[in-house]
């Protein structure tokens, strides 16, 4: 058990440390003078945007072409975007996910390996999908890049074994967001707020992705990449002539569909009044936290520029309301936001999200409520609307040097029905924008008395705490729901705890477990090699870790080409961490750590006495003790089988608490003595996977090793 503990920190200060750049260069002889942040700068005078108008003609078929010139580079675009209703799959649901997953591998014409060992070598790109289609390139090649583009997309070779690839792969993603509350939270959100029988609310199962045949594939490109309602947008160093011949000779034979898009949608309606709607995920590290409520916002709308403002404010940016309050003033998040969605189609919504420590669940929703009432309640400052204002056109402004984007504005009014000066008066229209706007839009769109908030989180810890939510001095009605959207009772979240469990029975059934007392006593080093995954590195280090009773310890993380990353020992007096070159001494508070401890299997040492038993309740489907160790430290111990499955700890890291959760399985039978070979970290937004490849008991080890 001292092995599990060491390990857990090391490993954690590993990824924290990777987290950092290494190696800042020194200033000191180009001196700035430093700014006043406390002066505002003056506002300049509003830029003129010259959206120049790009052509735009239309082939027999009804495909849209729009062409900018730009001669800066000799490279073009061209994207081809299929504006088609949302539609509902029902028992195929993916059909549409795998058809793109199938789209653009090669062509009837051209086999998948030839046609992409022919686009390297013209150093281009092309991706289809079944509402898209996209390439890039040099201009002298564009003749040709045409030439695949219409026949990757007009002449698709849909191939069984390609499906069962993508099927397989889709099903894999499927069965790990069963594991992920920020999934799990997306999907019953979105389930909720449209229902299961609408396009925006039906979901991906095995049984729907084993459903989908090559012949739904076929029928569905048949029925949704037609031209009827594409547009093309062609981009770069370009002849509007020579483009015409092009999409001309290559498109015109792309025919109309006479298929029905069958574009029934159900409306979706608010709840009658604000509702908590709970998910209990028992071994969540931290809560999901999605509110949201109905909308019918439309880009053509007279609203539209406030409400971009209004939602900037609230939740659109660093600075705003929400993310202020819940990660800088309260420490409880690494970020919050909001978003008011438009749609043509249907409905849209008004979503605020964030991932909370489950302890202050409850105080979140409040919080989060407390800032949608405010944006509703009070005007806003003067220099909070400015400031909103001049970040959002700075980034519109930025946003129009990339001159192909003219062709996105041609699209877009096209496709949303705006006013032909809608991108020339953008500008003017958010500068005008008032505070008085902004309440009224927050009054408008946000809806604080008919909100769904969805909490995914452990219900051991939050679902109590959620029920004594007041609103207007009411409570908050709670409901709960399984990870699909259904209405359930309300889980039994602990279980009674038998007199005679105590917190020495647990530890001496796991001592017992995983080999026995006389067993463990005679294990004097613990050698361990391992490979590891961290989520977003791109590479996967091997650790080799020792450990010598009573606390001696090392940890060397290595990448096979890049040499040693990172060194961490304990002497049993002091230690350090290397890295890079850099070696850090432990702290005060890290060596009394270490040096508390007494042996490799801690659980033989430590005073039960000064423990306590929590609860218990299901940890991956399986009923398992909690036990406080000490204070923010537990341990949890599987009820029937004895093993201890899953460690947490809460540690504060720059002004934020952070939870960190390690979960312990695939133990396997070692010299007499069960060892977990399994190990998953997930600290904060980190996850870090070990697994264990080889474990040696007893290896001679000299003291000076640790050093």
């Amino acid at each position: 058990m001292q092995k599990n503990k060491t390990m857990k920190k090391v490993k954690l200060l590993f990824v924290l440390t990777l987290l950092f750049t290494i190696g800042v260069k020194s200033q000191e002889n180009n001196y700035v003078k430093p700014i006043d942040r406390s002066i505002q700068p003056e506002q300049g005078d509003t830029p003129t945007i010259d959206l120049k108008e790009p052509t735009i003609f239309t082939l027999k078929n009804g495909l849209t072409v729009i062409v900018v010139e730009n001669k800066k580079l000799p490279t073009f675009s061209v994207r081809i975007t299929i504006d088609n209703p949302p539609s509902i799959e029902g028992d195929k649901s993916g059909l549409n996910s795998l058809s793109s997953s199938l789209f653009g591998e090669g062509s009837k014409n051209i086999s998948k390996d030839i046609f992409n060992e022919e686009v390297d070598y013209l150093g281009a790109t092309i991706s289809l999908g079944m509402g898209f289609a996209y390439a890039n390139g040099l201009s002298k090649h564009q003749d040709r890049i045409f030439e695949l583009l219409s026949d990757a997309a007009l002449n698709p070779n849909f191939l069984q074994d390609e499906l069962d690839k993508e099927k397989n792969i889709l099903i894999t993603g499927i069965k790990s967001d069963e594991n992920s509350p920020a999934a799990i939270a997306e999907r019953v959100s979105s389930i909720l707020a449209y229902s299961a029988e609408h396009p925006y609310g039906e979901y991906l199962t095995e049984e729907s992705i084993k459903n989908v045949t090559i012949k739904d594939v076929e029928n569905n490109y048949e029925r949704m990449f037609r031209p009827n309602n594409a547009y093309m947008v062609v981009s770069g160093d370009v002849n509007i002539n020579e483009i015409k011949d092009l999409v001309t000779d290559n498109f015109s034979k792309w025919k109309k569909s006479k298929k029905d898009l069958n574009n029934q949608i159900l409306s979706p309606k608010d709840v009658s009044s604000t509702e908590i709607n709970f998910i209990d995920m028992p071994d969540a590290v931290q809560s999901e936290l999605r509110v949201l409520n109905i909308t019918s916002l439309r880009s053509n709308d007279e609203d539209h520029h406030a409400a971009l403002v209004t939602n900037y404010i609230l939740g659109g940016a660093f600075g705003s309301y929400l993310n202020m309050n819940l990660r800088e003033e309260n420490g409880w998040t690494y970020g919050a936001r909001s978003s008011i969605a438009r749609n043509k189609w249907t409905s849209a919504t008004f979503r605020a999200s964030t991932s909370i420590r489950n302890e202050v669940t409850d105080s979140a929703v409040v919080e989060t409520l407390g800032e949608i009432n405010r944006i509703r309640d009070e005007f806003v400052s003067d220099e909070m609307l400015s400031n909103a204002k001049a970040k959002y056109l700075g980034n519109f402004i930025m946003s129009t040097e990339d001159k192909s984007l003219l062709a996105d504005f041609a699209v877009n009014i096209k496709t949303q029905d705006l006013p032909e000066d809608f991108y020339e008066t953008f500008i003017s229209k958010i500068n005008n924008v008032t505070k008085e706007d902004v309440k009224r839009v927050a009054n408008k769109y946000l809806k604080p008395e008919n909100l769904r908030i969805v909490v995914v989180g452990k219900g051991a810890d939050v679902a109590d705490k959620l029920e004594n939510i007041s609103y207007k001095n009411k409570l908050i009605p709670v409901k709960y729901f399984d990870k699909y959207g259904e209405n359930i009772d309300k889980p039994v979240f602990k279980k009674e705890i038998s007199s005679e469990v105590t917190v020495a029975s647990i530890f001496q059934k796991y001592i017992n477990k995983i080999g026995g007392s006389e067993k463990l006593a005679g294990i004097n080093t613990i050698s361990v090699v391992a490979n590891v995954t961290i989520t977003g590195a791109p590479f996967k280090p091997k650790a080799t870790i020792k450990e010598k009773s009573p606390n001696l310890s090392s940890l060397v993380m290595s990448v096979e080409g890049m040499g040693t990353l990172m060194t961490q020992k304990f002497d049993g007096d002091n230690g350090y961490m290397e890295q890079m070159g850099q070696k850090i001494p432990m702290e005060e508070d890290q060596i009394n750590s270490s040096k508390s401890k007494k042996g490799l299997f801690e659980e033989m040492f430590l005073n039960d006495s000064e423990m306590e038993i929590l609860s218990l309740g299901p940890v991956d489907g399986k009923d398992a003790y909690k036990v406080k160790m000490i204070e923010n430290n537990f341990r949890y111990y599987d009820a029937e089988s004895g093993l201890m499955i899953m460690t947490e700890a809460v540690t504060q890291q720059g002004g934020n608490t952070i939870t960190s959760i390690t979960k312990y399985s695939d133990y396997k039978e070692v010299d007499g003595v069960l060892y977990a070979f399994k190990r998953e970290i997930q600290a904060g937004p980190q996850k870090i996977d070990f697994e264990i490849l080889t474990v040696t008991f007893n290896e001679e080890i000299s003291d000076e090793f640790f050093k």
